[in-house]
């Protein structure tokens, strides 16, 4: 402050330097910033660190590239490490080292990137391998090594964990029959796309975030001209709520049986249409003539299995008939499932475990039992059954998603989406549930 005060009594005949003052001014930011950082990064991360994080990490990336390099092997000589003394080969060590290089670090949400070049004969995995160094290194979260493009590598680095700070974006559509509901382990949106996985399988105890899943669903696929079907086993106390989106409601698991059963019927008429039509699905239709895709919500999936007494078992034959047959068939005619519950283990049959292997897609939050756990995860991946018993309670949302470009799972967070949040959107879309028989008419049924 007796700087400034200095610069401002200064004698109208002495100018300060322009120099001077840009100093003083830079110092003064650069001062207020690091005093105000632990409260910004706390409030507020995203403005922190695209203020202060940003700029401070790519000063640390650019000033250790080469002696990380060096350290971890990553560097090369520009001359054989062989030499001949006396008529011996030696080998050894070159002094001078060529570092791979380094594009300028990029900006992204909550990290950076940089695009390595690779030197002939290094692979994307021994940057992989030096990952770690770099997160000591760099001060951050997370390093991921990509290969996008032969011969480059792409180094994303992670100022935190994402789950820990989620960030809402402002999503109204994600594309037709998919969603953005969360963030990934990996700093990108976590998308469920019915067109790339068609059926879903969600499992997680009370408030483990199940319910959030469902509701950040319906608010975005309730915007899309899409038909909603529900099946609530609990009395359709939460998918009641957006019954007014709804096509058809089945409380029961007497409700249950007709309405799939009514869903097959619909599948078997859009079978008709493409055959007649010489196509193989319902997505090589010309526009015009392809039917309103059907999402299924199954909630408490567990109940349609249980029987009290041997009366109900053809109620479970003919539930649990219809959703094979959907799982197995509805990703070619526009019939999508999302089947949730707080288990699903094996000792609810065999029906269970042959609708589980149609069910690609799976989510697994904070579950109580080993039996789900391995129901859900263990056919895949089973190293993730341990992993996700461990999910901590203070942090609901938090789940193991599959990944299906690699085969395995990384965790994910949703994104804060209510109840009432998801009705009222169901409520303003009201407008685009079709009717059972509108779906049956336009399927090529009625001809």
């Amino acid at each position: 402050m007796r700087t400034v005060a200095w610069l401002a009594a200064a004698p109208a005949g002495h100018g300060v330097p322009l120099g001077l003052w840009l100093l003083v001014v830079g110092a003064l930011v650069v001062g207020g910033l690091a005093s105000a950082s632990p409260w910004l990064r706390r409030a507020h991360p995203h403005a922190w660190w695209a203020l202060a994080g940003f700029p401070v990490a790519v000063a640390r990336v650019l000033w250790t590239w080469r002696r990380l390099a060096e350290v971890q092997n990553l560097s090369v000589a520009k001359r054989s490490q062989l030499a001949v003394v006396n008529q011996v080969v030696v080998r050894g060590r070159a002094l001078k080292l060529v570092k791979p290089k380094l594009s300028l670090p990029r900006w992204r949400l909550g990290g950076l990137e940089v695009v390595v070049r690779l030197h002939p004969g290094q692979v994307p995995e021994q940057y992989a391998a030096a990952a770690e160094a770099m997160v000591h290194a760099w001060r951050v979260f997370a390093v991921r090594a990509i290969s996008e493009k032969r011969g480059f590598v792409v180094l994303r680095a992670q100022a935190w964990d994402p789950l820990a700070v989620p960030f809402v974006p402002q999503v109204r559509s994600a594309g037709r029959l998919s969603a953005v509901v969360g963030i990934l382990e990996t700093g990108v949106w976590w998308r469920v796309n019915l067109r790339e996985t068609p059926h879903v399988l969600a499992v997680g105890a009370t408030r483990s975030g199940k319910s959030t899943l469902i509701a950040a669903l319906v608010a975005q696929l309730a915007r899309q001209k899409v038909a909603l079907v529900g099946i609530d086993l609990k009395g359709a106390m939460e998918l009641g709520l957006f019954e007014r989106r709804l096509t058809a409601l089945a409380s029961s698991r007497a409700e249950a049986g007709p309405l799939l059963d009514r869903l097959v019927e619909i599948m078997t008429g859009r079978m008709a249409r493409c055959r007649a039509e010489g196509v193989r699905s319902v997505w090589e239709l010309p526009r015009l003539l392809q039917p309103v895709p059907i999402v299924v919500f199954v909630d408490e999936v567990a109940e349609l299995f249980l029987m009290a007494s041997s009366a109900e078992k053809n109620e479970v034959a003919q539930c649990s008939t219809a959703l094979l047959r959907i799982g197995q068939l509805g990703a070619a005619l526009g019939v999508h499932l999302v089947v949730a519950g707080q288990r699903f283990g094996s000792d609810l049959g065999p029906g269970a475990t042959a609708i589980r292997s149609q069910l690609a897609g799976r989510i697994a939050f904070r579950v109580l039992d080993k039996g789900t756990a391995e129901m859900v995860l263990g056919d895949t991946a089973p190293d993730a059954v341990d992993a996700v018993q461990a999910i901590s309670a203070d942090m609901p949302g938090t789940a193991l998603v599959s990944d299906t470009s690699t085969g395995g799972f990384l965790r994910a967070r949703t994104h804060v989406v209510t109840v009432e949040q998801a009705r009222k959107v169901a409520e303003e879309y009201a407008h685009l549930a079709p009717g059972l028989d509108e779906l049956w008419a336009a399927g090529g049924g009625a001809a």
